[in-house]
């Protein structure tokens, strides 16, 4: 078996809260708490959860947009979270994002050509014509016509904007990308031509994703392992298969049973998940899903659960005091 393109371990970031006269420091927003998890080679991890759990600053600080509070992130066995900028100018050759607002993370000012071009250029990959051709075809392989180089972002529509955001990721020829939510802002034909096509760069390219979404229908289509976050903490994980078969954890049969059912006889029985997520500045003792948790009981209340296989040999892990019981 092969090792894991990518390892995190521990990974924690938390974000100062300032207040009062002197501004001084009232507390933590613990967006990411204690992470572990691996990605294979080749492989796409679906990344699940609310808004506001924590799932795009753990992208982020994968990638060193953000700094980690504590924790480890091996890349290849190189170590990412504590690279010198030398070291991580040389990782982003190998570790690309693709981000969520196709219009936002592309330079008004620039042309398409020069959005993609600009990678190429800052690690002086080839001569300028190598480059330029570079360009053409990257813009062909994502669809996009050779002539709308010269175009500016505010001239195409949210589905090729992200196609461009695609074409500028794979610019360096990356083996690790994280995708932060890439579909959300797109309608429903064009998400269906953005992951026919990221499924086709991964089949071609050898690459390994980080699919970060809120919608389990697209991570259901696109991942081969899953691992759901709630309030910073990874709750569950496992095949996909797995997971969308057999949700181990109270939370996962919540999103899953929050997902619109067309068929008048296809309705499901349970209720759907109620409340807020509490606040990462006080999250509450134990278990931080127990307020909102229909089985929790006082351990829930006291102690924080631990990731405990399933009891199959699929890697399948939930961490839920009553793990087999509800």
């Amino acid at each position: 078996m092969s090792s894991p393109i990518l390892e995190v371990r521990d990974l924690r970031k938390y974000y100062p809260v300032r207040g009062g006269l002197f501004g001084g420091k009232r507390g933590d927003v613990k967006a990411v708490e204690s992470v572990s998890l691996d990605v294979e080679p080749g492989e796409t991890l679906g990344l699940v959860g609310e808004s506001g759990c924590g799932k795009s600053t753990l992208g982020r600080t994968v990638m060193r947009l953000e700094e980690p509070t504590s924790g480890a992130v091996r890349f290849e066995g190189r170590d990412v979270a504590h690279a010198s900028k030398r070291e991580l100018f040389e990782l982003r050759r190998d570790l690309q994002m693709i981000f969520q607002d196709p219009y936002s993370s592309l330079n008004p000012r620039l042309t398409i050509g020069e959005i993609v071009r600009e990678p190429l250029d800052i690690h002086r990959r080839g001569t300028h014509t190598e480059r330029l051709e570079r360009v053409e075809e990257l813009l062909e392989s994502v669809g996009l016509q050779v002539s709308w180089k010269d175009r500016y972002p505010h001239e195409l529509s949210g589905g090729q904007r992200q196609r461009v955001g695609v074409a500028r990721s794979l610019a360096l020829g990356p083996k690790l990308i994280i995708a932060d939510e890439p579909v959300s802002a797109l309608d429903v034909s064009v998400q269906g031509q953005i992951l026919n096509l990221m499924v086709r760069f991964q089949w071609e390219l050898e690459l390994s994703y980080i699919f970060i979404s809120h919608d389990l229908s697209v991570v259901e289509y696109i991942s081969d392992r899953v691992a759901i976050m709630y309030l910073g903490r990874i709750v569950e994980q496992g095949a996909k298969t797995a997971i969308f078969a057999n949700p181990g954890h109270p939370y996962t049969r919540a999103l899953m049973d929050a997902v619109p059912v067309a068929h008048p006889a296809q309705r499901r029985e349970r209720e759907p998940i109620s409340g807020e997520s509490p606040s990462a500045v006080n999250p509450p003792p134990g278990c931080a899903f127990h307020p909102r948790c229909p089985f929790a009981v006082d351990v829930c209340r006291e102690l924080v659960p631990e990731l405990e296989p399933t009891g199959g040999n699929d890697g399948h892990v939930v961490a839920c005091h009553r793990q087999g019981e509800v």
